[in-house]
């Protein structure tokens, strides 16, 4: 691993002292730890990693002794659980003080999705996440996760933050997992200390401050508002906070105490109204994480922007009743046509989400049903992954582990007990994706750009 940047520890000397740096340089050139956080609507708490050691801070959060091969794993692939740091599960920690059920959040700075799967759990079926991400690419695997998570309940956008704006005072939660220089990831990737400089400070603080003013305009009167980065110094963090309140004046109030146990060693602070978390390596074996929330008090107008194109159109009641089998509970969901495939959206969202999708740049919301095809639906594999798919609506086919893995490499499987038409795959109960039997053929229907490259 190449050292660390000397600027860097000269930083980090001034900031926290020379003896607790070193501590800090000492953990950042250990080897970085493992951890997963548990999908509860796939596996409840128990069932995938059930070996591994709990996360104080999170409760569907499980450290690992080892990195396994999460590409062989067939629950990953099946959306179980997401692999992510133990710092950034914190943020489940925070929400858990608020009640999010049916709420609207905003995750500004979203990709890979992360935190997005966290915002999703909380508001529940009948809430609304927006998860931008700006690079299209990234966004583009933002969608994938999402959809792997399987709730239903996120819009992914692909727009830069002034586009989100102009939704004022439309969501209850705003979070902006800013952009940084990422010194926080100095164990984990070694691109992070090449890519470092005290320019890229500068540009990240001046950047993050842009994003969080935008988003800021999109967060309703009493809303809670996040602010996260995976950096270490104060520019980016504390400093940030202070030159956004010193713009925007008295608009803050605190949010209820979110109490810490010492034994985690985060470290808990306050700028204005903001209560701040820091994570350092050293303290809570964990990568590096700055967190900070406080509630808006500024009267908000909600204003929705004029649509800039019609790109929903509801379905007949002939194509209603045939979606409707494939559905735990179909009489809570409208059914939309968006280009050439027919998506589902919880009715009491469906305006927001529509709304939303003809101001903004979407790539994916709610749950890709299919197309219909002479009266029958062709499912779409996001469907199987949906936690609301209705199982006895297509032949079951649980396979062991070795076609499980041709299958998600999209190699020929063979026929087996399949049903004649479209079957669901399965592994230990959990849904990979579709096959379609044709006589003694299968043809696997799992994505390509999912697909397992040869290993």
């Amino acid at each position: 691993m190449k050292a660390l940047p000397i600027a860097f520890t000269e930083r980090m000397r001034k900031q926290l002292g020379a003896e607790e740096a070193e501590s800090l340089f000492a953990a950042l050139d250990s080897v970085s730890p493992v951890a997963v956080r548990l999908n509860p609507a796939k596996c409840g708490e128990e069932g995938v990693w059930s070996n591994g050691e709990a996360i104080a801070w999170s409760k569907n959060g499980r450290k690992l002794k080892e990195r396994p091969s999460f590409t062989l794993d067939t629950a990953f692939h099946a959306g179980a659980y997401y692999v992510q740091e133990a710092a950034s599960q914190f943020i489940d920690y925070i929400i858990s003080h608020e009640e999010l059920q049916g709420k609207r959040v905003l995750d500004m700075c979203s990709a890979p999705g992360g935190k997005t799967t966290i915002y999703s759990t909380a508001v529940g079926e009948e809430g609304l996440v927006v998860a931008n991400e700006y690079v299209r690419s990234r966004a583009n695997i933002l969608a994938d996760n999402v959809r792997k998570w399987g709730m239903g309940n996120v819009l992914v956008t692909n727009n830069a933050p002034e586009h989100i704006a102009q939704f004022e005072g439309w969501f209850d939660m705003v979070a902006v997992d800013a952009p940084c220089s990422g010194e926080g990831m100095f164990r984990k990737e070694e691109v992070a200390r090449e890519d470092w400089s005290e320019e890229a400070v500068k540009m990240c603080s001046a950047r993050q401050l842009s994003i969080v003013r935008e988003a800021w305009q999109s967060l309703r009167d009493g809303g809670l508002f996040i602010y996260s980065t995976c950096t270490f110094n104060e520019d980016e963090d504390e400093g940030l906070l202070r030159a956004f309140i010193e713009e925007t004046g008295d608009v803050f109030e605190p949010s209820q105490s979110v109490e810490i146990d010492d034994a985690w060693g985060i470290v808990k602070g306050e700028v204005g109204a903001f209560q701040t978390f820091r994570f350092f390596p050293h303290k809570t074996d964990s990568e590096g994480l700055f967190v900070a929330i406080a509630r808006k008090a500024e009267p908000t107008t909600q204003r929705t922007p004029k649509a800039r194109k019609r790109v929903m159109q509801e379905v007949d009641k002939n194509s209603r009743k045939e979606l409707a089998k494939w559905l735990q509970q179909p009489d809570n969901y409208t059914f939309a046509m968006v280009a050439d495939t027919i998506y589902a959206y919880p009715s009491v969202q469906f305006k927001a989400v529509q709304a939303l999708s003809e101001g903004l740049t979407a790539i994916y919301s709610g749950v890709a049903m299919g197309q219909i095809f002479k009266g029958k639906l062709k499912p779409d594999w996001a469907l199987s992954q949906y936690v609301g798919f209705e199982r006895t609506a297509v032949a079951v086919e649980e396979v062991d582990e070795e076609r499980a893995l041709d299958y998600l490499r999209k190699r020929d499987i063979a026929v087996g007990d399949m049903a004649e038409g479209i079957n669901l795959i399965t592994h230990k109960g959990r849904a990979l994706g579709f096959a379609k039997r044709v006589g003694a053929r299968c043809n696997n229907l799992y994505p390509n750009s999912l697909k397992i490259m040869n290993m």
